[in-house]
């Protein structure tokens, strides 16, 4: 399944998840920010459940800002997980 969020708080515009039915991230894709940083990250989790790149991911921050790219991530993985049922 694939699934699109819009990002909120960051630099970059929006996240797209694809699972596999066992929860299971099979890629993602994150529209704006830092190019090079994010495909590094989405790389690194590819492959991974879904739930544990969710506990390594959420609640950084960005500097200042309360939430981070790996936050955003974290959500919609969270939602696409929440969607899928």
């Amino acid at each position: 399944m694939v699934y699109t969020r819009k990002n909120q708080g960051t630099c970059s515009m929006a996240t797209k998840v694809e699972l596999t039915p066992e929860g299971k991230i099979q890629n993602i894709q994150v529209l704006g920010g830092c190019d090079g940083n994010l495909k590094g990250i989405c790389s690194l989790v590819e492959g991974m459940d879904a739930h544990q790149a969710i506990a390594r991911m959420k609640g950084i921050r960005c500097g200042r800002k309360a939430t981070s790219c790996p936050d955003q991530i974290a959500l919609a993985l969270e939602e696409a997980l929440a969607q899928q049922g």
